[in-house]
């Protein structure tokens, strides 16, 4: 598929319905389960899959959907490329109610991101790209809309690093101890890091635990096209396949992959 803007705005559209199933569960509460392996799971999860699975299949027939709620049954269907999608990314951020969760929707080809949107619908921010094009930033209460690009790391201000407020501390801590450079830090929740850093507001945001291929594959694509980089720590991109491991390995996310080389060794 030669993805397109006007097929952007589609998964935009999408997003958004979904983001609506999702702020109605959260201001007028909902159940609440646990997974096998005892990640939590709400109402908001499963309504805003439902709706996003039955937009994706209406708007894209015969799309491969890979969700993490969800998965078609034809693997076949794939071939030219799949949806790759969280339909509640911060799940423990939406049950803090700290608005820090997203929804994330991308179209992977040839194992990388090619077109997506992550929308954080508490916050009301509507984050989206296309490769080769750009990536914008929308503010839903007033409809106005920015081009994102990253604004690297001055050489002689402190490194802005960002963290998860749920995952990965000691690693992270201990990263932080032998970094010989000033800096400062910020937690946040959910895909949100990789669009501060698009946004201009973070430099780096290095992640030592682990997440799956639906929680970064959107707001990769996000911060690439805003000319940042996602990248392992052997220094390459990170990838995504349905044969490849639900894991990723640990990556860095950047505004600067000078930043990546420097700090980290390959």
């Amino acid at each position: 598929m030669s993805f397109t803007l006007q097929q952007l705005h589609t998964l935009c559209a999408i997003a958004e319905a979904a983001g609506h199933e999702i702020m109605a569960v959260y201001e007028n509460g909902g159940a609440t389960w646990h997974k096998d392996d005892a990640s939590p799971l709400t109402e908001a999860d499963v309504r805003a899959d439902a709706v996003i699975r039955a937009g994706l299949e209406a708007a894209f027939p015969g799309a491969f959907i890979w969700s993490e709620e969800s998965r078609s049954a034809e693997a076949g269907a794939a071939a030219d490329g799949f949806f790759l999608v969280d339909p509640l990314d911060g799940t423990k951020e939406f049950l803090k109610r700290n608005g820090e969760f997203t929804v994330n929707i991308a179209w992977i080809e040839e194992g990388y991101p090619v077109a997506a949107v992550v929308l954080a619908p508490a916050l009301g921010a509507l984050f989206y790209a296309l490769q080769g094009q750009g990536a914008w930033v929308r503010d839903l209460a007033t409809s106005q809309e920015a081009a994102l690009v990253v604004q690297p790391a001055a050489a002689d201000q402190p490194l802005r690093v960002m963290g998860s407020r749920s995952h990965g501390g000691d690693a992270l801590a201990a990263w932080l101890g032998r970094l010989p450079r000033s800096h400062s830090f910020v937690a946040a929740g959910s895909s949100l890091k990789f669009c501060r850093i698009a946004q201009g507001q973070a430099d780096m945001y290095p992640r030592f635990g682990p997440t799956s291929q639906w929680d970064t594959a959107a707001a990769q694509c996000v911060l690439e096209a805003a000319g940042g980089a996602v990248l392992d720590l052997q220094g390459q991109r990170l990838r995504y396949g349905l044969e490849r491991p639900v894991l990723n390995p640990e990556f860095v996310a950047t505004a600067d992959p000078a930043l990546v080389v420097q700090y980290f060794q390959f």
